[in-house]
C-alpha cells in the first residue's frame, strides 16, 4: 500500500464529498459538504496559496484512489507558537485502519521541510478524538498540554477542550 498526497483539484470535490461520514463531520467540518461548495472553497484555497496566506490542501491518495484530505496552516495560531504549523486531516472510512492518516501526516512534514515552512509541526486533537491521538503519537508527536481553544467552540458556544502534540521538523 502507497499512500500519496497531492494538491487538491476541482476535479476531486465529488469524490472528496462523498468520503465524508459523521466521523468526519465531528471531528473536522462541522457539517457536510457539497459538491458546489467543495469546489468554491478548494478555489479559495488556491487563491489563498498563491497570495501566500492560509492553508494549503492537498488529497490523500491510495492505490489511486482519493481517500483523505489533509492540510497545513501556517497562520493559525490557535494553542500553539509563533513558528509552529498546525496539520488537519481525515481519511475516508473505507481506507481507515490502513496507517493512511500517519502516512500522509509524514508525507506533509516532509513537505513543512522542503519548503521551510515553521519550525515544529502540531496536531490539535479533542481528546476524546482516540484514533487522531494515535495518529500523533504513531508519527512521533509528542504530547505537550491541554488547551481551551480560542477558536474552536461547541454548539452552546463553549470553547473546546484540545491536547496539544507537537513535533520538530
Amino acid at each position: 500500500m502507497t499512500v500519496e498526497i497531492a494538491p487538491f483539484s476541482t476535479a476531486d470535490a465529488a469524490a472528496h464529498c462523498a468520503g465524508e461520514d459523521d466521523l468526519t463531520v465531528r471531528w473536522l467540518t462541522g457539517g457536510y459538504g457539497d459538491v458546489e461548495g467543495t469546489i468554491e472553497y478548494f478555489e479559495w484555497l488556491a487563491n489563498e496559496a498563491e497570495s501566500g496566506a492560509g492553508k494549503r490542501p492537498f488529497g490523500v491518495w491510495m492505490q489511486g484512489r482519493l481517500c483523505g484530505y489533509i492540510d497545513y496552516d501556517p497562520d493559525n495560531n490557535d494553542g500553539i507558537e509563533p513558528e509552529d504549523v498546525i496539520l488537519s486531516y481525515s481519511v475516508h472510512p473505507w481506507a481507515r485502519g490502513q496507517g493512511v492518516a500517519a502516512d500522509a501526516v509524514r508525507l506533509v512534514c516532509d513537505v513543512l521541510r522542503e519548503r521551510h515552512v515553521g519550525r515544529r509541526a502540531a496536531i490539535r486533537v479533542e481528546p476524546e478524538n482516540s484514533r487522531s491521538v494515535r495518529v500523533a503519537e504513531k508519527s512521533g508527536f509528542t504530547y505537550i498540554r491541554d488547551f481551551a481553544s480560542s477558536t474552536d467552540k461547541h454548539a452552546d458556544g463553549s470553547p473546546v477542550t484540545l491536547s496539544l502534540y507537537l513535533l520538530d521538523l
